[in-house]
């Protein structure tokens, strides 16, 4: 699957913690639908050519978008051990502020 990563796009973090800021070597994605299924916690987790996302997460979730200018050369990196398409995961290098966009979580 194709995944292109837009210079002035959304980042997003999904969690099963509340927390304000983001630490270094944390994990964004502009994948919505990665974040909101990583923020489950889920031990299996595999998507499709078509986007379609399952796992096993039973976790309530909590979705957060990154609130702050992300520099894709010097603030994240691909990361180095995933096993999904290249732009899906990387990590950061510096803590990033955060805002969370669902306080109530999901399932």
């Amino acid at each position: 699957m194709k995944i292109e990563i837009k210079p002035n796009g959304i980042w997003y973090h999904g969690s099963d913690v509340l927390f304000s800021e983001l630490r270094t070597n944390s994990t964004i994605t502009q994948w919505k639908e990665l974040a909101e299924a990583f923020s489950h916690r889920p031990s299996i987790l595999e998507y499709n050519d078509n986007g379609e996302i399952s796992h096993n997460g039973a976790e309530k979730g909590y979705l957060y978008i990154i609130d702050e200018p992300v520099d894709i050369q010097n603030d994240i990196y691909r990361h180095p051990r995933t096993a999904m398409d290249e732009n899906a995961e990387f990590l950061t290098k510096r803590p990033l502020k955060v805002k969370i966009i669902n306080k109530e979580g999901n399932k």
